[in-house]
């Protein structure tokens, strides 16, 4: 059972990101506010989901929640501040957009770039335990997927509809054959070593 706060009487907003391990296309993040009452029997880790139950909870959440946004960075802008600073200011773009400015931020994972003077709390394996970063993980991982389901019309060889720009076998046969899009992180090692 996911958690609604991690503390009762702040504004929190769960901040998760999505496509951190990609070769191609950039890196999504997202922050929500959720009701403190706010309740899905469904609603989970997003890599816990199925894309369809991912498709079904992605209106669900935007409909309920107080607030939410998304952000991302190119892979341009990936390869100049690397992926880990790109995933930071993925979730500090997001954040920016919310309509009420919360007072404290959950941040899934082990690190943070402190985003103006809120307090931030990083929660390891956070989306599998509060509500509002599991609900940042759908948004995240739906909104980067159908960007890249939209990418893979124009560039099929690279089957991202499938893939979704990670590092698959066949993504990387594909490379090897065409080369690298623009679409690409040219810091990534996007070659399987020989």
């Amino acid at each position: 059972m996911l958690l609604p706060y991690f503390q009762k009487d702040e504004i929190e907003a769960g901040c998760d990101e999505a496509g951190r391990g990609c070769l191609a296309g950039p890196v999504f993040a997202a922050a929500v506010i959720l009701p403190k009452d706010f309740k899905h029997p469904l609603l989970n880790d997003s890599k816990k989901l199925t894309e369809k139950q991912r498709d079904l909870l992605r209106p669900i959440i935007e409909a309920a929640a107080v607030t939410w946004a998304v952000g991302y960075y190119s892979p341009k802008e990936i390869d100049e501040v690397n992926i880990l600073n790109a995933s930071f200011f993925s979730m500090h773009r997001a954040i920016a957009q919310l309509t009420t400015t919360p007072t404290s931020l959950l941040i899934d994972g082990n690190r943070f770039n402190a985003y103006k003077d809120i307090a931030h709390h990083c929660i390891i394996k956070g989306d599998g335990k509060y509500l509002s970063i599991a609900a940042a993980s759908v948004l995240a991982k739906t909104y980067r997927d159908d960007l890249m389901k939209k990418l893979a019309l124009t560039y099929p060889e690279y089957s991202w509809q499938q893939n979704k720009g990670y590092p698959t076998k066949a993504h990387r046969a594909a490379i090897k054959k065409y080369g690298a899009t623009e679409h690409h992180r040219m810091s990534f090692r996007l070659l399987a070593e020989e």
